[in-house]
Parts: structure tokens; sequence; C-alpha cells
């Protein structure tokens, strides 16, 4: 099967058009706080015209069968090309003058990371720092999704892209055709960010700020427009807010429009939401309750900080109010072993999901059973359901490519010369797309340490962690180039 190239062209043509076209939705800020605005409008410029000249040439090509290979590919290169042209507003205007650093910036943004090597952020022109926001807020829900609401349009069919976007456990779908399935989960992103904007500046942030955090924290990214992240606002208001609106970013999406609907029995049926909850909450309970004995604060306070940790944690946003390598070793422990965890399949959330783990554990206990009983047919069922064995050897095949790419990525950063504490959390936290990590990358501190290689290296965890490893790892497989 040969590759559709011009077809390929033309769409990443597209996608940084559009990726441009956001760059410039950063100049009213730039214009607003009297910034040099022109060097954020040359790169949104040079990126839009990268794009049309792309879409252009191609834009005639006359087969435009998009077969699901061509997907994987656009998809890797996509999120590639993304993050190289969005290093224009950095290093133009002199924030991140530094590509590799520029680079780990903007791809930390798209793959909604939020590992920074920034050590003044407050320091930066507004029209950076929504670019920062907004690069964040894109690659959430992925601007993949947003193309396949636009290519049925241009008379390509989208199905192969959003399979590349969001490999593995395929959510229900709301509605048959895609095109609606991509507009309905922008409406619902975009009223979500909308509505925390509007809670978040009632409770005393800057309409700014609100609107970045909004961003981000719907995208599950963790990028914050404060050096101490949301530990600034000592406000529980403005706490409780963002732990909602993490908690939603963290739930499938399909979830949250049944919700939104109404349909609350529906939610509740749902396995994953329900083990995710349960997840929350009984962590959060135990480790206030470790916190408050420790006399770190009152039993509000132990317990709100606890919350916002573990939803930070858990739905891969990692904001910050706390520094919870300080608290003990064991909760150190729980917060590192948070990173393996992940949110719910279907939402902005990186790691390896719930759901996955729950068919992990499920397969695991009915093995047992089944070598009691070995001529029986006992399917692992997910919300009464039996599940097919090829997903349930995906899930497997992922979790241990998952694990073996992390002991890979540890042993290879421990050659930049860090402390070992550190290369467990810094792999862990860029293949799960979290942002804070142990050691010298802690909650409290930055990636500016690492070295240029091991920057690169953790750039690339990050693109793995995105596009759930499959999507990327097929391109190094030689049978994928094969023409049959």
């Amino acid at each position: 099967m040969r590759f559709n190239f011009p077809l390929i062209a033309n769409i990443l043509g597209l996608l940084l058009f559009l990726n441009g076209s956001f760059m410039l939705l950063c100049l009213p800020f730039s214009i607003y706080y009297e910034e040099k605005w022109l060097p954020v409008f040359i790169a949104g410029l040079i990126t839009i015209v990268a794009g049309a000249v792309i879409w252009g040439v191609t834009r005639n090509h006359t087969n435009k069968e998009l077969r699901k290979k061509d997907g994987y590919l656009i998809v890797s290169l996509g999120w590639i090309f993304m993050s190289l042209f969005g290093t224009l507003p950095f290093i133009l205007t002199g924030a991140i003058p530094d590509f590799t650093d520029a680079f780990f910036e903007t791809i930390s943004g798209f793959t909604t990371t939020g590992a920074s090597i920034l050590n003044d952020i407050e320091g930066l022109p507004r029209g950076v720092l929504f670019w920062r926001s907004l690069t964040q807020w894109i690659g959430g829900m992925g601007i993949i999704v947003l193309a396949v609401a636009i290519l049925p349009i241009l008379g390509i069919g989208g199905m192969q892209l959003f399979i590349a976007e969001a490999p593995g456990i395929s959510p229900d779908k709301m509605k048959p055709r895609i095109k609606e399935v991509a507009k309905r989960l922008w409406f619902i992103y975009l009223g979500l960010t909308l509505t925390e904007t509007v809670l978040l500046t009632l409770g005393g942030m800057t309409f700014f700020d609100a609107l970045n955090h909004s961003l981000t924290t719907m995208a599950t990214g963790g990028f914050s427009t404060r050096n101490k992240s949301i530990a600034y606002y000592d406000s529980a208001y403005i706490q409780y807010v963002i732990v909602l609106f993490m908690f939603l970013a963290g739930t499938n999406f399909t979830i949250t429009y049944y919700g939104l609907k109404g349909r609350f029995r529906k939610v509740w049926a749902n396995e994953e939401f329900r083990m995710y909850f349960t997840l929350v909450c009984v962590l959060s309970v135990c480790i206030s309750f470790f916190v408050f004995t420790a006399e770190w604060g009152g039993f509000e306070r132990s317990f709100r900080e606890s919350l916002f940790q573990v939803v930070s944690i858990i739905t891969t946003t990692g904001y910050v109010t706390a520094d919870y390598t300080a608290w003990t070793p064991f909760l150190t422990i729980i917060f590192f072993l948070l990173m393996f965890v992940g949110a719910s399949a279907g939402s902005t959330a990186g790691g390896i999901k719930v759901v996955r783990h729950t068919l992990l554990f499920k397969n695991s206990f009915l093995e047992m059973k089944r070598q009691l009983h070995p001529s029986a047919v006992i399917p692992v069922r997910l919300n009464n359901s039996a599940v097919s064995r090829d997903i349930t050897y995906n899930v497997l095949a992922f979790i241990m490519i998952y694990l073996l790419v992390y002991g890979v990525g540890v042993f290879a950063l421990s050659f930049t010369g860090v402390e070992f504490d550190t290369a467990l959390g810094a792999v862990a936290t860029t293949l799960g797309n979290i942002g804070p990590g142990l050691g010298t990358v802690g909650p409290v501190d930055n990636f500016s340490s690492i070295t240029p290689f091991g920057k690169w290296l953790l750039a690339s965890l990050m693109l793995l962690g995105r596009l759930e490893l499959f999507t990327v790892l097929m391109l190094f497989n030689p049978h994928f180039w094969k023409r049959y």
C-alpha cells in the first residue's frame, strides 16, 4: 500500500495554517499591554504563509482517499511540524532565544505536559505567555480533531486521523458521523473553558490570568502565568474551582456530554468513571489524613492541598499548590506511582489511563480462574459487555511497551549525569505528560538544568506519551514503510 504523500502534505499545510492563525490571537494581548507585537505577528505570518503554500501546491491532487497509514504519519508529523513552527514566537521575541529550550517549551505545550525550562515566567511578555497557554489548549483536544471537523468539507474523510490521534480504547460515539463528534467535543471543550474563566475571574484573578489558567486546566496541561503556579493564589475558592475543572478535563468527554444532557445514570454506569472517581476520593482522604496528622496545616487546608495534588497528578495537569516531595517519603512514592495512572480515556489527560489498568487487573484475576477451568470461556467484561481479546492484547502490549520505554528512558537520561530520583521522575512525568517530577525537576523546580541531549530525549518522550506510543513507534517499524 503506497502512501498518499500529496494528500499528507496538503493536510500538514492546513494544520500549519491553523497553527499560524492561532498565533495571531496573541496580538491583542501584546498590543493591549504595550509590548512589541511585530515579532508575534511575523511568527504567525511565517507559519500561515508556509501552511498556505504547502496547501495551495497540493490542493488539486485528485486522490483524496486517506488510509490508516496516512493518518498515523500525518498525526506524528503534524505534532512535530506544529512544535517546530510553534517555537517562532519564543525565538523572535527573545523570550527563549535558544532553539533547544524553545522547542522543549513548545512541545511541552502542544503535548500538554507542562514541563518548563523557564525560571522567570512572570517576566515574559503577555503575548508570549498567552501563546504558551494556547499551545496547551490546542494540543489538549488535539488540533487533529479540529481538522477532522473541517476535512469532510474539503472532501477528505477524517476517521483515519481520529483513530491515529486517539489509539487504544475507543470511546462510545455520540453520533455516527465523525465530523459531528469532533464539533460536539470542541463545543464542550470551549464551553467549559469559558465557564472556568468566568468563575476564576469572580474569585479575584485578573481576566488575563483566569483565561490562561482556564486554557491550561481544560487541556490538563498545567502551564501557569505565575512562578509559583496555583500556590501564588492563596485562595480556597480558586483552588476548588480548578480542582473541579481538572477533574472534568480528566473525564471521558463522552461521559461529560451525557452529564450535561442530564443522563446521570449513564454517567455512573460507566465503570471507568466510577473507578476514576473512587480513586480520587479514596487517595485524597487517605493522603489528607497523613498531612493533617503531621501538622502541616488545619483539616480543611490539609484536605484541599491533598485533593489538589491528587487530582493534578492523576489528570496529568501538573499544577502545584504544595511540594508533595517535602511531605513524607511514603507520600512521595504514592505520587510517583500516580504518575503511571492517568485519568480517563477520551479525555485530554495523558498517562496509561484508568480503563487500561482496570482491564489489566480484571484479566489478571480471570487468568487464575482460567487456570482452574481451562475449558471454560471466561471473557473480560467492562460495563457489562465482553471485551474482545484483541483489545485485551492491545492493553497488555501497551502497558508492557510503556514500561519498557520508561526503563530505556531512565537508563538513557542517567547518562547525562542527573541523580537517580531525578531520572526516575523526569522520565515518568514527561512520558505521562504530567509536568512536575521528582528530585531537581520536582514541584518547586523545573527542567532548565537538564542537558541539551536530555531535553531532546524528554521532548521525544512527551510526543510518545501524547500520541500513546503506537502512533509514533509504528513509524520505526520497517513493515510500516513496505508497499503491499
